[in-house]
């Protein structure tokens, strides 16, 4: 990080990982493969310039885009009306290679609601008020920038096969290790097990503490039952939040 630009780090990061998955090849039973590092590289470049300067007490990490939020917008979890309304970020958004015409990039014309992140980002608004109050604590990752499927339906990458999960996972966890170096934060919190068990893999010897929430997928049955509750609790028992 240089005296001159805050946010160069994470920036050159973001721009080092968005190459390297780039030469990966995914076969069957992935179809596509999206990645919003190169066509919403506007918008994610803004995310990180707006609220990646400073260092962060706490990172949130979670697994990969998601077909109607990063995938749409750039920004992790980044549910449109999210990422409009209260981040204030919008910019051109253009389309990936190879689209896939069952899950189409409209961009902020995206019709479709990501419940995942209006879950989060909606948590973290009605706790911080404001995202400047939000990022001046805290700052919200994904550790995967790939979004891939499997004809229609959204696969997970904890769905690979090994030896393509393998170099993608190495890719992966050098940018996550850059990125906590640049911000020194205290809690590095998994949103789901997958996310928490790739930052303990991606961390190990860092002095940072990993601990997980929840996640907010309307496919857990549990976040259906009051996600931003159960995850305040679980935030709070491990002293993350007071």
């Amino acid at each position: 990080m240089t005296r001159s630009d805050p946010h160069a780090a994470l920036v050159a990061a973001a721009r080092t990982l968005a190459a390297e998955v780039d030469r990966l090849h995914f076969g069957a039973p992935v179809s596509h493969v999206y990645n919003p590092l190169d066509y919403a590289w506007a918008v994610h470049e803004a995310y990180l310039r707006r609220y990646g300067a400073g260092t962060k007490r706490v990172v949130f990490v979670g697994m990969n885009p998601g077909p109607f939020g990063m995938a749409q917008t750039g920004v992790p979890f980044g549910e449109i009306e999210a990422v409009r309304g209260w981040l204030g970020l919008e910019a051109p958004v253009g389309r990936p290679a190879g689209e896939n015409p069952k899950r189409p990039v409209e961009g902020f014309a995206c019709a479709r609601s990501e419940v995942s992140g209006r879950r989060l980002w909606g948590l973290f608004a009605a706790r911080f008020g404001s995202p400047e109050a939000f990022f001046a604590d805290h700052f919200v990752a994904n550790y995967c920038p790939l979004a891939f499927f499997d004809g229609g339906r959204n696969l997970t990458p904890d769905k690979l096969p090994a030896a393509e999960a393998a170099p993608l996972r190495a890719a992966c966890n050098a940018h996550l290790r850059t990125l906590v170096e640049s911000l020194s934060p205290t809690w590095v919190i998994g949103i789901g097990a997958w996310a928490e068990g790739r930052a303990a893999e991606a961390l190990a010897g860092l002095p940072v503490r990993i601990g997980r929430v929840l996640h907010p997928s309307p496919a857990s049955p549990a976040a259906n039952r009051g996600w931003a509750e159960a995850a305040t609790r679980q935030l709070e028992t491990l002293g993350v939040w007071a």
